[in-house]
């Protein structure tokens, strides 16, 4: 089926909005001050895997496409696509006059390099999410065509994130393993140095494509784990801008009205990842040793609890990859409510009434809460939980290498639910940290990308649900709003469900 070509016009003419007002602001030097989270992981969009990470990379690493704030698909380096007669070529059309941070010019050979690197580089965490790219043909300098081996649905919304960062080929050869240290892109500021714990900072790119629309001279990223601590240090003028304020100072942040802020629910999920069978803790842990112990664990959380308490009720609680209100939201696998009796009796009828395990937790505020609360509901039914905290680079290396029983981890999510989906549930797929591995529930997955129909991939969704929630291998807790706050005089911010913070438009009032 041959598909419209998008013109791209409305979006593009939304990019350049902020051109003409804010022109006078170009001339002053500013500094926009942003406090995360967490620290990010490393600054390679093929091994990347943080959320925090892809805020930094949203001011220094342009995409072959982005999203918009309805999800819809927008240009960034390619200006426009079309797809083959039989879904299995997509072809796109590239930006003229685009170059990376070392001078080298953005052309068709850079996309081909850079699809090529994504999906063979080792350790690459773009490898699922490009598996049905089979090859990539450079049409002229300004044309690319991706070849697919079948239909993948999902490949636009993988190319407007990390899938479709372009780095410069030839910085990325000479750095080889060493190229997050410092990495070279296209985006509208250039990485100068990062201390670990303490900064990142970005400097204007003067030859960006779209220069007009930036108007601050350097941006410095600041990992503050500390929720209290990170709005303190946006109340005392130290920071612009923070992402994730704590559920609890919302309310106070409002009445003060000192600051502005932002809420947007996210398309992700906070969860609990168990490990069923990864490396040696799989073979020891309580959790993995009987689906009715994990059973019973979800079956002494209360969601709707765990949303009041932990998120103030700035949730939304659910038990799947995508909210319950969720086009995709696989309704033949409803939210259980807590049941303490039932616990009881699955642990009794596995042997083990009073299993013990250790429960990672990153060292972010949020995270914390969810582990105590957690720790304090499954107690009622029997189970003790250690709590083990760590930072949280150091969890996702924990992670890989399947050394934790189960872990706090959060997914930001993706605007298709394969993003979600499929390299956390896919046999050997990079961010598949629990083991899980079925080929019945492989072939799904397969099958959900070759169709376009919405109707058609909401059924195969609920064969997966079927399949995978039997096993929770994650149990999925509650979709996040994620809540921003910033000083009055920022103008420009634009709210989009991915939570990622973009510096076009963004300016500075005096």
């Amino acid at each position: 089926m041959t598909r419209p070509k998008p013109t791209f016009l409305p979006a593009l003419l939304l990019a350049l909005a902020p051109l003409l007002p804010l022109a006078p602001m170009a001339a002053q030097a500013q500094t926009l001050r942003v406090g995360l989270a967490e620290d990010p992981d490393v600054l390679d969009p093929s091994l990347a895997r943080s959320f925090v990470g892809r805020i930094v990379f949203s001011g220094l690493c342009d995409k072959l496409l982005d999203i918009d704030d309805k999800l819809n698909i927008v240009p960034q380096l390619a200006t426009s696509y079309e797809w083959s007669a039989d879904s299995k070529a997509l072809t796109m059309k590239l930006r003229p006059g685009v170059t990376f941070h070392d001078g080298e010019k953005f052309d068709a050979a850079a996309v081909k390099f850079n699809i090529e690197r994504h999906k063979n580089l080792p350790g690459s965490a773009r490898r699922g999410e490009l598996a049905p790219v089979a090859s990539v043909d450079v049409v002229d300098p300004a044309t690319v065509r991706l070849n697919l081996s079948a239909p993948f649905s999902p490949l636009l919304a993988q190319l407007a994130d990390r899938a479709g960062m372009m780095v410069s080929p030839k910085a990325a050869q000479v750095a080889g393993d060493k190229f997050g240290i410092k990495p070279v892109c296209s985006g509208p500021f250039k990485f100068t140095e990062r201390i670990a714990q303490d900064r990142i900072v970005l400097e204007r790119y003067p030859q960006y494509w779209n220069k007009d629309a930036i108007h601050f001279d350097k941006v410095i990223y600041t990992p503050i784990p500390d929720a209290t601590v990170r709005l303190a240090n946006l109340r005392s003028g130290q920071l612009d801008f923070i992402e994730r304020v704590a559920p609890s100072d919302m309310e106070k942040i409002l009445a003060e009205k000192k600051l502005k802020t932002s809420r947007i629910t996210e398309i992700g999920y906070q969860g609990i990842t168990v490990n069923l069978a990864k490396g040696d803790k799989a073979k020891t842990s309580v959790l993995a040793r009987d689906p009715r112990i994990r059973e019973a664990f979800e079956l002494s959380l209360d969601r709707q609890g765990l949303v009041q308490v932990v998120m103030d009720n700035e949730a939304t609680a659910g038990n799947q990859w995508v909210a319950p209100g969720n086009a995709y939201y696989a309704k033949n696998v409803p939210m259980p409510k807590r049941d303490i009796a039932r616990a009881k009796a699955l642990l009794k009828e596995a042997g083990v009434p009073n299993p013990s395990f250790t429960l990672v937790t990153p060292t972010t505020s949020d995270a914390q809460r969810i582990a105590l609360v957690v720790q304090a509901m499954t107690r009622e039914a029997g189970f003790d939980v250690k709590i083990q905290s760590t930072e949280f680079a150091t969890s996702l290396n924990m992670a890989d290498k399947g050394d934790f029983e189960a872990l706090v981890l959060s997914w930001s999510g993706r605007a298709d639910p394969d993003g979600n989906l499929f390299s956390f549930h896919g046999c050997k797929q990079p961010l598949n940290y629990t083991g899980y591995c079925d080929a019945e529930t492989d072939k799904l997955l397969d099958q959900s990308r070759s169709l376009r129909e919405p109707a058609e991939r909401k059924k195969v969704f609920e064969q997966i649900a079927a399949r995978v929630m039997k096993e929770r291998p994650i149990v999925y807790l509650y979709h996040r709003n994620w809540l921003w706050a910033y000083n009055p005089k920022l103008t420009g911010i634009r709210n989009i469900p991915d939570g990622l913070l973009r510096v076009s438009g963004l300016s500075m009032a005096p």
